[in-house]
């Protein structure tokens, strides 16, 4: 599920045809909140299937209602959030237990929400980090997949700070991924 560019979709996409994660996953399907994210362009490139429900001018809950029919016609082994901007209502979030994950650009345990690198960029962090966690009903609050360090030292601008964490994130998530699909992350394998 995107929002935007689509970067570490595209990230796992390549990871799946020629990385980490092939012959262990496929992309059934790019989803999208906006009609204009750029990512969902990159994906039909690919070959991905994409589908929008647009959440700006939609009531949450005809929205969460739309979501949930259309993620259930989908029956996903995993729901992967990979810039989607928005926060999963609870309902969603139970109707899928166990089987969304998300990065976020910080620690969870220091940052939660949205703009992890500027916060990192304002406090002057010489470091921070990436997490990849399972999606509870708290925000950035569920169970930690994994964690990796970016290095910040000698940054210049919150440019180069996202610069750093984006180039972590492209790999890291599919790290994580491999280890949720694989069992090897301490919990079993899901279908």
């Amino acid at each position: 599920m995107i929002s935007g560019r689509g970067s570490n979709m595209l990230a796992i996409a390549k990871e799946t045809k020629f990385g980490k994660l092939k012959e262990i996953c496929e992309i059934q399907a790019v989803f999208s909140n906006r009609e204009d994210a750029v990512g969902l362009q990159k994906a039909s490139e690919l070959g991905i299937m994409t589908h929008v429900i647009a959440s700006k001018g939609n009531k949450r809950i005809y929205y969460n209602s739309l979501l949930i029919d259309w993620l259930r016609s989908q029956n996903p082994g995993y729901i992967i959030l990979a810039g989607y901007m928005r926060i999963l209502s609870p309902e969603i979030i139970r109707e899928f237990p166990g089987r969304i994950i998300n990065i976020h650009p910080a620690d969870t345990a220091e940052h939660q929400g949205l703009h992890g690198y500027e916060w990192a960029w304002k406090n002057k962090l010489e470091t921070t980090k990436v997490t990849v966690h399972f999606v509870d009903e708290g925000l950035d609050t569920g169970g930690i997949i994994g964690q990796k360090t970016v290095d910040l030292t000698e940054v210049n601008s919150l440019e180069e700070v996202e610069s750093r964490g984006l180039k972590v994130e492209h790999e890291f998530y599919s790290e994580c991924l491999r280890k949720v699909l694989t069992g090897k992350d301490g919990k079993t394998q899901k279908d």
